[in-house]
């Protein structure tokens, strides 16, 4: 694999992975922080990349698991400060989602974001998230029931 491939993915890419990264995250500047990360380590491991699927779906695999440990690293930060719980959310929340969508298991939230707000199909999220793509399916339905239902209870 070529710098120059990193490079066109990078310029091509770059606010899609940013808007997911900030999602998991938990904002928009850490989002950008897991973005230039996951991408700095993608440069210096390009050797590892074995050519086996795309090259954006393992390089969205490293920007995933750097904006999960940047919020993992928020979440203790702010837990030591904080007796409440802190929910992970999107960096934007127009329609009052975040406390749903953080609610969320972390694979389920992952799923969501990957497959709305990066528009990827089912089978570069089965390889970024390690799963097969039914998993993708069932984990994104999953997804869905447990937003309904909570919409369900507001309504009430």
């Amino acid at each position: 694999m070529t710098v120059a491939r990193l490079e066109a993915l990078y310029r091509e890419r770059y606010e899609h992975f940013a808007r997911v990264a900030g999602a998991i995250a938990g904002d928009a500047e850490s989002g950008h922080d897991a973005v230039q990360l996951g991408f700095a380590n993608a440069l210096r491991h390009r050797a590892s990349f074995r050519g086996q699927g795309p090259l954006e779906a393992w390089v969205w695999r490293i920007v995933v698991n750097e904006a999960k440990r940047l919020a993992a690293a928020s979440r203790r930060e702010l837990a030591t400060v904080a007796d409440e719980p802190v929910l992970n959310g999107s960096a934007t929340d127009e329609h009052g989602l975040r406390p749903w969508i953080a609610a969320l298991p972390e694979r389920q939230r992952a799923a969501l974001f990957l497959r709305y707000y990066a528009d990827l199909p089912y089978t570069q999220i089965a390889a970024i998230l390690d799963m097969e793509v039914g998993t993708v399916s069932a984990t994104l339905s999953a997804a869905h029931a447990r937003l309904r239902q909570s919409f369900s209870e507001v309504e009430r």
